[in-house]
């Protein structure tokens, strides 16, 4: 018997395909250089804002397409993630010297509104940028680890497991809003200024962050398509399909499940922490219920099987909600749920399916087709 051959091995399951580098490239080249030379510095940074939503798609890919894990409440880590980076920016913009018409100088400003005198014990940490980026990534990992072993462990899944979650987001948005004092109520945390002395209300921070976070964007593209080819990507798919034979087989289906609704959570926290220096405030507008399902709309028009499918739908979606949200405002929301019905019914593998299904096929055709052979020549007359 012949081993097979290790090169050839290794080569049967590339970290992407010829095709997938290609995506690579052509988002990567629309992000960086033909949306910064088409746009004006407001539309660009409208752009940036969709951008940080891709985030969360991104991690329903991971949660909802590799794993079967649909979640309802993915605006809660965003709003985590922007909250917990608000929380610096407001500090820093709470100086005694820039608060001291306040009754009580040096804390923010809706606090003093609310007669608190002292700034609270869990703000005093986000001083420093270090612990506010480190806190970022775990405070939203460790409050999706702790909803994930106590649902998955008690196998709840499927429609419940969409409906607590959305249930979470609901309860957050009514803790935020009942907390005025402390989290700034339903105006949220407003009026950021710097980032560490650098001015981030400027076009040109705009620009910056715009870039920043395209190559965040990137990176966790290629984290998540790491995770995909691997052998735990291998498992969250057989485990989507035939969860029980996952479990049969001694593998930890619980803990395989909350490894993908911490990473999704993550990268929905890397979002919400991006969108707040992008736009400059978070509110409870972006925790609660109807942004969460928008967010599931974004994974669904792209493609909940497609990385890259998930980021174009992102930004077709966001879109086509501010253009048409400009000329129709009373009519966007049906626009929006005729929109998912459509791509449920018609399209349930979104945009990247399309192109799977039409497009694929003809240019591996095309690639593959034999080339004509050349036209004999004439034999010379003896």
């Amino acid at each position: 018997m012949t081993r097979p051959n290790p090169a050839q091995t290794v080569n049967d399951n590339p970290f992407m395909k010829p095709m997938e580098w290609v995506s690579l490239a052509l988002l990567a080249a629309v992000i960086f250089v033909v949306l910064p030379m088409l746009l004006d510095a407001f539309r660009l940074n409208l752009v940036g804002k969709y951008l940080t939503y891709s985030f969360v798609a991104l991690g329903l890919v991971i949660c909802w397409g590799f794993g079967g894990i649909l979640s309802l409440g993915q605006g809660v880590f965003f709003g985590l993630g922007g909250y917990l980076m608000a929380m610096y920016l407001k500090l820093e913009a709470s100086s005694v010297e820039n608060t001291k018409i306040q009754s009580t100088p040096g804390i923010p400003d809706f606090m003093d509104w609310n007669q608190i005198t002292a700034l609270p014990w869990f703000w005093k940490p986000f001083t420093s940028l270090p612990f506010t980026l480190i806190a970022v990534i775990v405070v939203p990992a460790l409050f999706a680890f702790v909803i994930g072993t106590a649902m998955f462990r008690r196998r709840v899944g499927g429609t419940y497991f969409a409906i607590i979650t959305q249930a979470i987001a609901a309860i957050l948005t009514i803790l935020i809003v009942g907390q005025q004092g402390y989290t700034g109520g339903i105006n949220g945390i407003t009026d950021l200024r710097t980032l560490n002395g650098w001015d981030i209300r400027t076009d040109q921070a705009h620009n910056i962050l715009y870039f920043v976070n395209g190559a965040l964007l990137v990176a966790c593209i290629l984290f998540a398509q790491y995770v995909k080819r691997s052998k735990l990507g291998r498992i969250l798919v057989a485990m989507r399909d035939k969860e029980d034979r996952v479990r049969f087989s001694g593998y930890s289906v619980a803990g395989f499940k909350t490894f993908a609704f911490c990473l999704a959570a993550v990268f929905a926290a890397i979002g919400g922490a991006m969108f707040t220096l992008q736009v400059g405030f978070m509110s409870p507008s972006f925790v609660g219920i109807v942004p969460s399902i928008e967010m599931v709309i974004y994974a669904a028009v792209g493609g909940r099987l497609s990385l890259f499918g998930a980021v174009w739908g992102t930004l077709l979606v966001n879109w086509a909600k501010t253009t048409f949200s400009e000329s129709f405002p009373e009519l966007w929301l049906f626009g929006l749920g005729g929109l998912f019905i459509l791509v449920v019914l018609a399209f349930p593998n979104g945009l990247a399916g399309i192109y799977r299904t039409y497009v694929e096929p003809r240019l591996t055709r095309r690639a593959k087709a034999p080339e004509p052979a050349p036209a004999a020549l004439p034999h010379a007359a003896e």
